[in-house]
């Protein structure tokens, strides 16, 4: 049965919408949230809820742990600060208590789901490279481990980096990074997340168009950096 894999929604509505409507035209079923839901856009209380509702596995990102005053931020960089505080001023209670329970991994026999590093889940390392990935499979046991918070997709195996589709073989390891929904870093400003088909291994990443400028619009009159706002436009 197919899981759709989504990372970092960062508080931006209208992409989270546009692909729930593709992955329910696809009639999958199950979706997994990798973490930071919130942190950036403006509508951080809007995606939690749909979140909820709709994800059957929810996972603590950075942002996330930042916004229920868990994180240490002086390590963020300005902008992030600001829409860290910015966000915890509008959360409501009941999304605080959401937040706040958030497991940092999930795993099964074959699969493991973090939202930043499997050899830490809670210090939020970063995997950017073959080389990175090859020490943090050292850290698991499954086939393949699926990541988000570079906001950048790419497939790293031990030995190379993939940005394709592939098919996921039993006798390897993989990171899997499945890009950003609310906020693509790769230069390309459409959203960003993955289909896995476990019992045929097929991994498809899908790119879809949203409506980028009413999220520019509310992130402008919001009152958050114009930064957030045009870098949407242009996906870094």
């Amino acid at each position: 049965m197919a899981i759709a894999i989504i990372s970092d929604i960062h508080g931006n509505l209208e992409a989270l919408s546009t692909a729930l409507g593709y992955i329910d035209e696809q009639g999958i079923k199950n979706i997994y949230c990798l973490g930071d839901i919130v942190g950036y856009g403006p509508n951080p209380n809007e995606c939690i809820e749909i979140v909820r509702q709709r994800c059957n596995v929810v996972l603590m990102g950075n942002h996330d742990y930042a916004a229920i005053g868990l994180a240490r931020i002086e390590y963020f960089n300005q902008f992030a600060k600001m829409a860290t505080y910015w966000t915890m001023e509008r959360l409501t209670k009941e999304n605080q208590e959401f937040l706040k329970q958030l497991p940092f991994i999930y795993q099964t026999d074959n699969m493991i789901f973090v939202h930043a590093s499997p050899s830490n889940p809670s210090h939020w390392y970063y995997i950017l490279s073959v080389e990175d990935a090859r020490m943090e499979m050292e850290s698991f046991k499954q086939n393949v481990c699926f990541v988000g918070h570079s906001h950048v997709p790419v497939i790293f195996t031990a030995e190379k980096a993939i940005k394709s589709d592939i098919t996921i073989e039993q006798n390897q390891k993989y990171i899997v990074n499945v890009g950003s929904i609310g906020q693509p870093r790769d230069g390309d400003p459409r959203l960003s997340f993955v289909i896995y088909e476990p019992n045929n291994g097929a991994l498809k990443y899908i790119r879809l168009n949203y409506n980028v400028e009413k999220t520019y619009q509310k992130i402008i009159k919001s009152g958050l950096p114009t930064f957030l706002a045009e870098r949407l436009l242009k996906g870094y």
